[in-house]
């Protein structure tokens, strides 16, 4: 049995719900979808006892009714496995910050571009929106409209007089440059 079937067996062995759950992609590459009332057990399973010591990155999906949310796990053994859960919008969904504490930054981008609430995040700046984007305004939602013009636009370069170039003209062939 392959390193990537071990850990697919272990998780079904563990966690029973998840069988059927559990898809090898390819070797080293794990798909698990997981109920939110169980992931916070799962994740916390894939971490501490099975050896999954990096979170690369967490995507955040609009999926109409729903928000998705997949966490990407990469352990010592080079398997990755890519742990997927959903939520109601609206619903809180609990920070992965107490065994991550870098997940802050994932987390906050999920809460200013989807409206995700992530439960226990502590306090910090807004990320990757400007501070001056306006609350309430998740530019990655599906049915999203600005309401408003969010950050000023930036003033356009001054135009050249007429008759004049906004630009030195090149030298004559022959010629030799001036500075």
């Amino acid at each position: 049995m392959s390193a990537t079937e071990t850990v697919r067996a272990d998780l079904e062995a563990r966690f029973p719900p998840l069988a059927g759950a559990v898809r090898v992609q390819r070797e080293r590459r794990l798909w698990v979808d997981v109920p939110q009332e169980s992931f916070p057990e799962v994740f916390e399973c894939l971490v501490k006892q099975m050896g999954f010591s990096t979170l690369c990155t967490i995507t955040g999906l609009d999926l109409g009714a729903e928000l998705g949310f997949i966490y990407h796990l990469a352990g010592n053994n080079g398997i990755m496995v890519n742990l997927k859960t959903k939520s109601p919008k609206g619903q809180a969904i609990r920070t992965v910050t107490p065994l991550f504490p870098g997940a802050n930054i994932y987390e906050r981008e999920l809460e200013d571009l989807l409206g995700a609430r992530v439960e226990g995040l502590p306090p910090g700046p807004r990320y990757p929106l400007p501070d001056e984007w306006p609350t309430g305004e998740h530019p990655l939602l599906k049915d999203w409209k600005a309401k408003s013009s969010p950050v000023a636009a930036e003033p356009a370069p001054a135009a050249a007089a007429p008759g004049t170039s906004a630009a030195p003209a090149a030298p004559a062939q022959g010629e030799t440059p001036r500075e």
